[in-house]
């Protein structure tokens, strides 16, 4: 058996010769957390390597996604499909060690972890994800669902906002099997982190209502003395004790522990050693070995795939014993972890939709959407939902609706003030699995939430983002409210279908597609104005699904195309009417997702917007410049190049040329000069 120390220093050496050989990287915080991760991952993390996507096994992540060689050391070690030929690729074209971990790209990786503070917020979503599953599934004598979350952290993820925003959540959410490890190394790239960041962090966890111990992790210098493993050990016990709080274990460490003249500088911070320095710290450790050869007793130590394998065997047979006495759970249970949809839910939701255009409404797109949602709710138990702090105005809530802090195993979640702290817990509900996460708040604050939408874009997963109060047409609360630029940098976003409905049918639809869509996330547009019903036959009905369609059309090819979205299309619609009354030939085109359109065939694509119709206008109460790509150079287009202002939305709408007139004239323009 080899001591502690020698498989701490395995994962130290792989990292250090790792950033070498590729010539960029962090080493210095996996060597100095290296003690810790060996202490949790050979003594108390329950996964089996064999099976990354065992329902029940222990989730790990590491926030500072700098550290990447850290987990990949790890996942390496104990069995997961990462050779030690994926370890010599590390940050190279194509490898499974990129330079912060991805989601996707390497087996064992939970959750994408870059921008630094949005791992500890997927960790939220995912301790949350665990608890309402447990107590939404668990039976007396029978515990299905029962795993811990550990994140790892830095100075940096304590720094940024999101980690006060959803510590703080996580805390009044008695989250108790969260288990944060914040390595205290008072290092950053800029130097000793004392000139900029003094916070008494113990102090402020216990404020947030978390369980909070210290453990000297390293007390010396000493690379050859043993680290106290029994202490770390002392710590994680007294966490998973503390079932009512999270808990924080601050980890005073080393930064780079091992090296000899870098270590505790922040010159070890995010650069290579170099060879000199490798061969010293190969010395100092009492590694004899060269650059990734690992003697076979010690890879016989970190192996945890027999270990993990009946772990595993040992649940499947508590689930079977679970499936004879409830069936029907298990069964739902099974189907929500593969994130399958329940049967009938395609006929059930297109029967909603197709009584929606029998029963017209004029009603905002807002509460079409809460319509929608009282319906989908009622037959989709996985729908885990949520505002920040707007749910009387974004309408997220339905007859079902069940907070979580008056029921564990309820569905919806008040998140407070925290748009971008909601986002990333979302992103860490939906990659636990069992549930379909929502969340809404004004479409202006998506620039709150950005690079949370923008993470969950990158790891192709199903989390829905609600956004009301979608335009000028806010009104009143003004530039500071109303959202211009947005919705064209959302579409811009790869792999994030936007949705910007034009009626409660259009609304229904856009929640359909964003239920379906298994592979990436979808951002909803809603209005806060009421919207006017468009009559369509069965034919407009079903292409709605497919982004964009004729709704309104002419007898021969058109000479002009109105192409709208939202509570535009109305007004292309009426503008539309009054030109074929005057002999034009005029098509209008709904257009509620751009993206959705695009990704059609040649085919419907000239269906729609024939090539040899130049002459186009697109009416959009956003961005202008975004429209170039669907009515050309020689088209013209109805949308904002300025921020708006504090007005009645009628006064608004008229005053940024939002008119039947305004269209009209530019149609007339248009057409005139072909």
């Amino acid at each position: 058996m080899n001591s502690r120390k020698e498989l701490a220093d395995t994962v130290r050496v792989l990292s250090m010769d790792a950033v070498q050989k590729a010539g960029s990287g962090h080493p210095g915080a996996p060597m100095g957390m290296a003690d810790i991760a060996e202490v949790l991952w050979r003594d108390y993390m329950n996964h089996n390597p064999g099976n990354p996507h065992w329902a029940n096994r222990d989730r790990f992540v590491l926030s500072n996604g700098h550290g990447s060689m850290l987990i990949y050391s790890l996942l390496h070690l104990t069995g997961y499909d990462l050779s030690i030929g994926e370890i010599k690729n590390f940050r190279q074209l194509d490898s499974k060690t990129p330079g912060h971990p991805e989601y996707l790209d390497t087996p064992g990786v939970e959750t994408t972890t870059g921008p630094l503070g949005q791992g500890i917020a997927n960790a939220v979503g995912f301790a949350i994800a665990e608890r309402t599953l447990a107590a939404q599934f668990n039976r007396p004598n029978h515990t299905i669902v029962d795993h811990y979350t550990y994140v790892f952290m830095g100075d940096g993820c304590m720094m940024e906002g999101i980690s006060h925003e959803v510590c703080s959540l996580a805390g009044v959410m008695q989250l108790g099997k969260l288990v944060a490890f914040y390595d205290d190394n008072g290092i950053s790239i800029d130097g000793n982190v004392k000139g900029w960041f003094a916070d008494d962090t113990a102090a402020r966890f216990v404020a947030y209502g978390w369980h909070v111990v210290v453990v000297n992790v390293h007390d010396t210098d000493d690379t050859k003395k043993e680290v106290d493993a029994d202490a770390i050990k002392k710590a994680i016990e007294e966490a998973r004790s503390v079932t009512d709080k999270p808990s924080l274990l601050i980890c005073k460490t080393v930064i780079g522990r091992g090296s000899p003249n870098k270590a505790g500088s922040h010159d070890i911070h995010g650069a290579p050693l170099g060879e000199q320095e490798i061969t010293a710290t190969r010395a100092a450790l009492g590694w004899e070995f060269p650059p990734f050869d690992i003697p076979p007793e010690i890879y016989a130590d970190w192996d945890a795939k027999q270990v993990g394998k009946a772990r595993e065997t040992a649940w499947n047979e508590k689930f079977a014993r679970y499936k004879n006495d409830y069936p029907e759970l298990a069964a739902k249970f099974t189907r929500r972890i593969e994130g399958q949809l329940p049967d009938g839910w395609e006929t059930e939701s297109k029967k909603f939709i197709e009584n929606l255009q029998n029963n017209p409404a004029n009603i905002a797109s807002r509460k079409a959407s809460q319509n929608t949602l009282e319906a989908f709710g009622k037959i989709l138990p996985e729908l885990l939902g949520g505002s920040a702090d707007l749910t009387p105005s974004n309408l997220t809530t339905w007859s079902g609706s069940k907070p979580l802090n008056e029921d564990h195993a309820g569905n919806y979640i008040h998140y407070g003030v925290r748009e971008f702290g909601m986002s990333a817990i979302m992103n860490g509900i939906a990659l636990h699995g069992g549930f379909i996460p929502y969340g809404a708040t004004f479409l202006m604050f998506v620039e709150y939430a950005r690079n949370a939408v923008r993470m969950a874009a990158l790891m192709k997963i199903r989390s829905i983002f609600v956004y009301t109060h979608d335009s000028i047409g806010l009104g009143e609360d003004g530039p500071t409210h109303q959202p211009v630029e947005q919705m064209a940098s959302l579409r811009l976003t790869p792999n994030l279908s936007t949705w910007r409905p034009c009626d409660q049918v259009e609304s229904a639809v856009a929640w359909q597609y964003a239920l379906q869509r298994q592979k990436g996330p979808s951002a909803l547009l809603f209005s806060r104005q009421n919207l006017k019903q468009q009559p369509r036959n069965t034919e407009q009905l079903a292409n709605i699904s497919k982004g964009a369609y004729v709704l309104k059309d002419c007898l021969n090819q058109p000479k002009l195309i109105l192409i709208a979205t939202g509570s535009e299309v109305s007004l292309a619609m009426d503008a539309a009417n009054r030109l074929t009354n005057e002999g034009h030939q005029i098509r209008v085109v709904s257009m509620p997702s751009t993206d959705v359109f695009d990704a059609q065939n040649a085919a419907y694509l000239e269906s729609v917007l024939p090539f040899a119709v130049s002459a186009r206008i697109a009416v959009e109460a956003g961005i202008a410049d975004y429209w170039y790509k669907y009515v050309g150079l020689n088209g013209a287009i109805i949308g904002m190049t300025t921020f708006g202002q504090s007005a009645p939305a009628d006064k608004l709408f008229e005053k940024y040329g939002f008119t039947v007139d305004n269209i009209v004239t530019t149609a007339k323009a248009l057409i005139s000069r072909k």
